[in-house]
């Protein structure tokens, strides 16, 4: 039996001198047999938590769990042996040989581990028939499209025999011929006794998984109605890396917008009373890009997407863009704070 359990896990890096937070406190379980797909716009930390299930990338904190051992912990001999018997990845760009026909590109993996070159062939040649490329078997990658190119990345990801199997955006390169083929591949290979995760942006797989993790926050979360809001001078609204689900427009007071880079803390904008801000995180499912204060007592009122959209769509806010670059001696607000 293949579990898999993922608590509170969390990846924070710095980009130009400020922190990322690319996944923040994430929890989700599957179980063998499953085909889970992690959806959700690029920049929202699929890829991340990929390189964290395979054991390429150690979090910040937080655990994985597959079958109980904690893939997070793993180290020297122990790593090793998990990328290479217990998970497979099929990466985006297929990363295939040139050189090398479908069934050498299959049996590499094999051959690199030590096992005969007359088993690893037959190995790998049972694999790409069952990916349905038993004639194509002596063919390049250069003579593949590009749909027969991923399933020989699949094959090649088979080899040991993975009860988990990850796959990095598998369609994106693929016509809709082509991502047909793919996707009954990998609902095929979601069976009893191995766990397939897909991160994906395309929501044509939807209806073949059997769970969804959604890498970004729901735009209907937050309150059904706005909020009013109020500040002390000096106190935090929100601080950069955070992810939020409100947008706020100022009633009373100042707020100050301000990123951390290479060279200290930047002021981005001070603010005042009907102007807006944090829109971008919340719209795009993005953490916050700045962090943002109050300079002196304060009274915001906190909107969900839905109802800030509403107000743009009346046009209630458009004064605000001229009226912050008439204030401003630095890029807009409205597009780096989030």
């Amino acid at each position: 039996m293949t579990r898999l359990d993922v608590q509170g896990l969390t990846v924070e890096y710095r980009s130009a001198g400020y922190p990322v937070r690319p996944l923040d406190g994430l929890d989700m379980t599957a179980e063998t047999g499953e085909l889970v797909l992690l959806l959700g716009p690029s920049g929202c930390g699929k890829t991340t938590l990929l390189s964290v299930l395979a054991g390429i990338l150690t979090p910040t904190s937080g655990t994985v769990l597959l079958d109980g051992t904690p893939v997070t912990g793993l180290r020297g001999g122990d790593l090793t042996s998990y990328r290479r018997s217990t998970v497979g990845v099929v990466f985006q760009a297929f990363n295939l040989v040139p050189s090398l026909s479908a069934v050498e590109n299959v049996a590499a993996p094999l051959w690199a581990a030590g096992v005969g070159r007359r088993p690893a062939r037959e190995r790998a040649t049972a694999l790409l028939t069952q990916v349905g490329l038993a004639d194509r078997l002596r063919h390049r990658p250069g003579d593949l499209s590009g749909g027969q190119q991923q399933r020989v990345a699949i094959a090649r990801a088979l080899v040991h025999d993975p009860p988990l199997l990850l796959a990095d955006e598998p369609t994106a390169h693929l016509d809709h011929v082509q991502v047909e083929v793919v996707l009954r591949t990998l609902r095929t290979l979601a069976a009893p006794g191995r766990l397939v995760v897909v991160a994906t942006h395309d929501d044509r797989m939807v209806p073949l998984a059997d769970r969804v993790v959604q890498m970004r926050p729901d735009l209907a979360d937050g309150p059904d109605a706005p909020e009013r809001l109020a500040f002390e001078e000096g106190e935090l609204i929100f601080a950069q890396g955070e992810r939020g689900t409100q947008v706020y427009v100022i009633a009373e007071g100042e707020v100050l917008l301000t990123r951390a880079g290479e060279r200290g803390e930047e002021v981005l904008a001070r603010l005042g009373p009907g102007e807006y801000f944090g829109e971008l995180g919340p719209m795009l499912g993005f953490p916050r890009s700045a962090t943002a204060r109050a300079t002196r007592a304060s009274v915001l009122v906190g909107y969900g997407v839905a109802d800030f959209k509403a107000l743009l769509r009346d046009g209630k806010l458009a004064a605000r863009s001229t009226a912050v670059a008439r204030r401003r001696t630095r890029p807009p607000a409205a597009s780096s704070a989030r």
